[in-house]
């Protein structure tokens, strides 16, 4: 029997599941594979020959915690890991017990430093999702070092500059990777969202793992820009001295985010990974606006954007209408389509598939025999 994977998929936003996900689908169907995550509501359809294992949250408490115990410094090797959390306790267990009974050819993690080191401590080779940010500390250094290869979800020229050439060279380059690509056509996406051929729409597009977009710089951005329809899409966080204008408007979570981008004639977003690469790969002029996440992860991620000439980057909404007319110029006027298409690989999902199964087959070779395998074929370049 084909010894299954693991796979670890922290539940903030919904990135990491839709990633997940693509890539069970691309496995072959010989391939057992266990989820591991805190929900089992934010994953699209998965295959048979996949099993989802709720945990415990390792981040959220439940009541049952001895906060007593927070005099303990935490050492600089791990992020997350308070003392006297039964829940931590009981999802360790878990999957140290799997470890155990399965014998997994290797566990795919989305994203845990604690859960990689785990890993690495129970025998079980692991493979690193990497993300962008300040990920130079002791804990991510230990879990990436520690690592068989690591996993990237968007092309190489998004890798940050002090990303060393060895580092880059264990990684599966994927962009696109977990996202649907495939776009309407801008006059079938206008039908569908309700938008007139001939009218300049600027979308605002909130991603979900966060507390969105503030409402007042958002009404400064249209009365900047009257002659505009300005759409919202996901949270907006409400600002009582806000004054809008009549040509903005919010619509909320929407179940065709895609259609919207694909209308849109300008997108202002942020730079969670499934806007980034809806946004490429509809080729839309692109004003970026990176929200707070753990290690700058959105900040990180606009400056690799833009200097790969794919975005403008701010790095935060503008607070004036002129700021405003500055960014919205400089979005269009350095608008890249076909660079930004090139970001999204033809099959990102097949390419991080293939890699894992070739990273399975060496794991478990002998190692003269290892080095004869072959490597597999690099993403096309810009």
């Amino acid at each position: 029997m084909t010894r299954p994977f693991g796979y670890f998929v922290h539940h903030q936003g919904r990135g990491h599941a839709e990633r997940c996900a693509a890539i069970a689908h691309a496995l072959p169907p010989s391939r057992p594979v266990t989820i591991f995550c805190a929900r089992d509501d934010i994953f699209p359809p998965l295959p048979a020959h996949v099993e989802l294992v709720r945990l415990p949250s390792l981040f959220e408490p439940t009541g049952q915690e001895t906060a007593a115990l927070d005099w303990v410094a935490t050492p600089v090797t791990l992020h997350c890991a308070p003392l006297g959390w039964p829940g931590i306790r009981r999802a360790m267990a878990m999957l140290s017990g799997w470890f155990d009974r399965a014998d997994p050819a290797l566990l795919i993690c989305d994203v845990s430093a604690e859960i990689a080191q785990l890993a690495r401590i129970c025998s079980v080779p692991h493979v690193k999702v990497v993300q962008h940010g300040d990920r130079g500390d002791p804990g991510h250094q230990a879990a990436y070092d520690g690592a068989a290869g690591l996993i990237a979800p968007f092309h190489a020229a998004l890798a940050q500059p002090e990303w060393s050439a060895s580092f880059r060279a264990r990684t599966c380059f994927a962009g696109g990777l977990g996202v649907n690509i495939r776009l309407p056509e801008r006059e079938v996406a206008r039908q569908r969202i309700g938008v007139a051929p001939d009218e300049e729409l600027i979308l605002v597009v909130s991603g979900g793992g966060g507390e969105g977009f503030a409402q007042a710089p958002l009404g400064v951005g249209a009365r900047a820009r009257p002659g505009a329809r300005w759409i919202t899409i996901g949270k907006v966080r409400h600002d009582w001295h806000a004054t809008e204008p009549a040509n903005i408007e919010h619509r909320g979570w929407v179940d065709d985010a895609a259609d919207h981008i694909a209308a849109a004639d300008l997108v202002i977003a942020s730079t969670g990974n499934t806007t980034c690469q809806q946004i490429l790969a509809a080729g839309r002029p692109w004003l970026a606006v990176p929200e707070w996440r753990y290690f700058d992860e959105q900040h990180r991620k606009a400056e690799a954007l833009a200097a790969a000439g794919v975005a403008c980057a701010r790095p935060h909404l503008p607070s004036s209408a002129h700021a405003w007319t500055d960014a919205l110029d400089e979005a269009l006027s350095g608008h890249r389509p076909d660079r930004q298409r090139a970001m999204i690989d033809d099959a990102p999902a097949d390419r991080a598939a293939a890699w894992l199964e070739l990273l399975a087959v060496r794991l478990g070779a002998p190692l003269d025999a290892a080095a004869d395998l072959p490597t597999p074929v690099e993403p096309r370049s810009l």
